[in-house]
């Protein structure tokens, strides 16, 4: 029985990105996985590593340095090279050096003849996809950010912990930049299929305690008490990446909150945002529109806005140019 492979390549085979191809290779979710980095025998090295984790799982991925030449006929390229910010900076702080990474990785890849999906994660994320989707020319669906997923997650995370259930039993997205203008849509967060604005009117001693602006705050800052503690954030965002791509490669129809171009949604256009969206086979097969109340619209196009300012200057011909 013939059986087309799927194939995934992970540019960056540093914490981010070997944490993600841990996560597939111990989900199963592809049959190979390209790693590659800017120094050819850090990403051999990683690949070596993460091979000797198959005797230990369900089934067989293969795993293996490459270039970019050889993105041809991959059917994802994950980008999770990118500029770290330094104590006291914040992910746009780094948005010239982003540029520059994300232009010399793109090109190449695009010209190996690469023709599938592209994933990224690296930061400032909301940016770094858009101008992927500007560099590359590919149509918007084929172009997807890691965007607020991870903070989601950690939104999900934070609930399970003060109403003591499972994470998987809260329902609700972040939304806007995956960075300090994001904000929760508390109007859609559910526990149970219950939304949690009627959970705390109608228990409001029992749950008195409970500061949903404490626990907005904590979902935006927790990769930042991550990120000064260890230096680095990387299971998490690894792990959503890899659901993210799960998603593509299995055509599941998750619903998962990425970075996306918006093209008349939400009442923006010519912006990349974090909003939640069907992903299936053909990448972002369409995104929803959540019903925003009026104080959760204006922190949107706040968010929406800030993200549009920091693009202004990189025109297509800076990004190509460097």
């Amino acid at each position: 029985m013939n059986r087309k492979r799927r194939r995934v390549a992970i540019v960056g085979s540093g914490m981010v990105g070997s944490s993600c191809a841990y996560s597939m290779i111990n989900q199963s979710i592809c049959d190979e996985i390209m790693m590659i980095d800017r120094t050819y025998d850090r990403a051999l090295a990683q690949a070596l590593d993460l091979s000797h984790c198959i005797d230990f799982t369900h089934t067989r991925t293969t795993v293996y340095a490459g270039t970019y030449a050889d993105c041809s006929d991959v059917d994802v390229v994950i980008l999770t090279a990118g500029a770290n910010p330094k104590p006291g900076q914040n992910r746009m702080d780094v948005l010239a050096e982003a540029a520059e990474i994300t232009r010399q990785i793109v090109t190449p890849i695009v010209e190996s003849g690469f023709n599938g999906i592209f994933i990224t994660a690296a930061n400032p994320v909301d940016i770094v996809t858009y101008m992927i989707w500007k560099l590359t020319g590919f149509p918007r669906h084929r172009v997807i950010g890691s965007g607020t997923s991870i903070d989601s997650s950690r939104l999900k995370t934070l609930l399970s912990d003060v109403f003591s259930i499972d994470p998987r039993s809260v329902s609700g997205y972040a939304l806007g930049e995956h960075g300090e203008s994001q904000f929760v849509a508390w109007s859609h967060v559910t526990i149970g299929g219950k939304p949690i604005l009627d959970i705390l009117a109608q228990h409001q001693e029992r749950f008195k305690h409970v500061d949903l602006n404490d626990i907005a705050r904590k979902t935006k800052d927790a990769g930042w008490e991550i990120f000064t503690r260890k230096g680095s954030t990387h299971f998490g965002i690894g792990s959503a990446i890899a659901h993210i791509t799960r998603s593509v490669l299995n055509d599941e129809h998750k619903i998962i909150a990425v970075s996306a171009i918006l093209d008349g949604e939400y009442g923006q256009y010519g912006v990349c945002a974090g909003v939640p969206a069907i992903i299936s086979s053909d990448g972002i097969q369409e995104l929803l529109e959540l019903k925003l109340n009026e104080e959760e619209t204006k922190l949107f196009n706040e968010s929406c806005d800030l993200i549009r300012r920091n693009l202004e200057g990189l025109t297509l011909e800076t990004i190509q140019k460097g």
